[in-house]
């Protein structure tokens, strides 16, 4: 079996690390295809050799432009790589242009694709992530969702249960990982003496809306009970200073400005945070992995177990939204407990072997093969059921043949059609075909 993983950006490689290591350390033949959207030394070189990685067999070098060209050349070079490697399974993960490129060149070539941290939803189409994991996901044969909502996202949008396997998600198992690296070599110099906060701000929603940045930045400025840490991102900085807001942050005593840091040092930085507040969705999971209250300033987010979990707070860019919310999580420390100490929707750090199991049983049963159908048939219909029998969606789809469960509904609340679940009492959807 050969696998291609086809990674674009720092979070692509980190959520892909624990992965790589995985199918390395089961003698798996793998091909890397780095498709340079994130194009400087850290981003390809340096960053690899700091993961402990191989490098990458082919780097596209994309670089930086509009999306439309960016994604054609990657289409064009993944197409042109696969077709010479032929792999069995092309793996993407995430939601950048990189994964929705590999995704559409692996899928017309009939080339089965798993998608890692699939099913996530904003539902906010102004959001380039959002239609990028949406086009990956209909492109994919595999699906390794996260958690349980976001198979759900993908029952409801028609995709098949069986396809859909609920992992966790690898960011547990690369912070797990990485932190391990990067206490060993992080030359980070900051006061750890002090409880600090950490700020990341970068999204285009954020940034280049005046007022909401505005709104942020008096928010930051009037929390002068505890330190803040920002490392500000260069687009970031360049609005900052345009609408004459950088100076204002700079001279307060409370906020240090910094360079952005590397992937290592920042984790370092994290792990010696009293809390986070950020618009980044990747930061989201790493905060409740490491156990670290989170205040998003974002209105949507494609996390929301890590709301319904307790342990982040959206407060989108509402100056006084901000300003109560991070003071209600200093100041009151049973909250500050409940958050640090939510429950971690992600899993136990051990999603790679469990997609690493998945794909090589499906390997290994022949099912990694896109073929067109032999058999003449179709969908009858979908039909909604109550269950009054005392039985488990596995033993109801060997009793009903040709039925499958698509969704369960306990009450008001959509389950995933788990084999072992009891339906007695439950609402079930279920989709009824025929074979000639």
């Amino acid at each position: 079996m050969k696998i291609a993983f086809i990674i674009g950006t720092r979070p692509e490689i980190i959520k892909m690390s624990p992965l790589i290591d995985e199918v390395k350390r089961r003698g798996i033949n793998f091909i890397l295809i780095h498709t340079g959207q994130h194009y400087d030394r850290e981003m390809s070189e340096q960053f690899f050799e700091d993961l402990e990685l191989p490098q990458p067999d082919y780097n596209i070098g994309v670089g930086s432009t509009t999306h439309g060209k960016q994604t054609a050349v990657m289409l064009d070079g993944i197409e042109e790589i696969l077709s010479s490697e032929r792999p069995d399974i092309v793996l993407v993960e995430g939601d950048t242009n990189a994964v929705m490129a590999g995704a559409l060149a692996a899928s017309k070539m009939h080339i089965p694709v798993g998608h890692v941290e699939s099913g996530l939803r904003s539902y906010d189409k102004t959001m380039p992530e959002e239609i990028n994991r949406i086009v990956a996901d209909i492109c994919s044969e595999l699906y390794f969702v996260p958690t349980e909502e976001s198979a759900v996202n993908l029952i409801f949008e028609g995709l098949h249960p069986q396809d859909i396997h609920i992992t966790g998600n690898t960011v547990v198992d690369a912070v797990y990982r990485n932190l391990k690296i990067a206490e060993n070599y992080s030359n980070l110099n900051f006061d750890i003496k002090k409880d600090f906060i950490t700020l990341t701000l970068h999204r285009a929603e954020n940034t280049d809306n005046p007022q909401r940045l505005k709104n942020i930045t008096d928010a930051l400025l009037e929390l002068k009970e505890i330190d803040i840490i920002f490392p500000v991102h260069p687009r970031t900085i360049k609005t900052l200073q345009e609408l004459k807001l950088y100076d204002q942050l700079a001279r307060a005593d409370h906020i240090q400005l910094m360079k952005p840091t590397g992937y290592l040092d920042f984790l370092v930085l994290l792990s010696h945070s009293k809390a986070v507040i950020t618009d980044s969705g990747g930061i989201q999971e790493e905060a409740i992995t490491m156990d670290l209250p989170c205040i998003t300033l974002r209105y949507n987010t494609e996390r929301p177990e890590t709301v319904t979990a307790g342990g982040n707070i959206l407060v989108g860019t509402d100056k006084e939204r901000i300003i109560q919310t991070v003071q209600n999580i200093l100041e009151d420390e049973e909250l500050y407990q409940r958050m640090s100490q939510a429950e971690n929707p992600y899993g136990d750090g051990k999603t790679s072997q469990k997609i690493v199991d998945i794909i090589t049983e499906a390997y290994e049963n022949g099912n990694l093969k896109i073929t067109p159908p032999e058999n003449i048939g179709g969908l009858e219909g979908r039909f909604i059921q109550k269950v009054e029998e005392s039985i488990d969606v596995l033993r109801y789809e060997e009793k009903n043949a040709s039925t499958r469960i698509i969704v369960v509904f306990d009450g008001d609340k959509a389950q995933f059609p788990h084999g072992n679940l009891q339906l007695k009492g439950k609402t079930i959807i279920l989709e009824r075909f025929s074979v000639e």
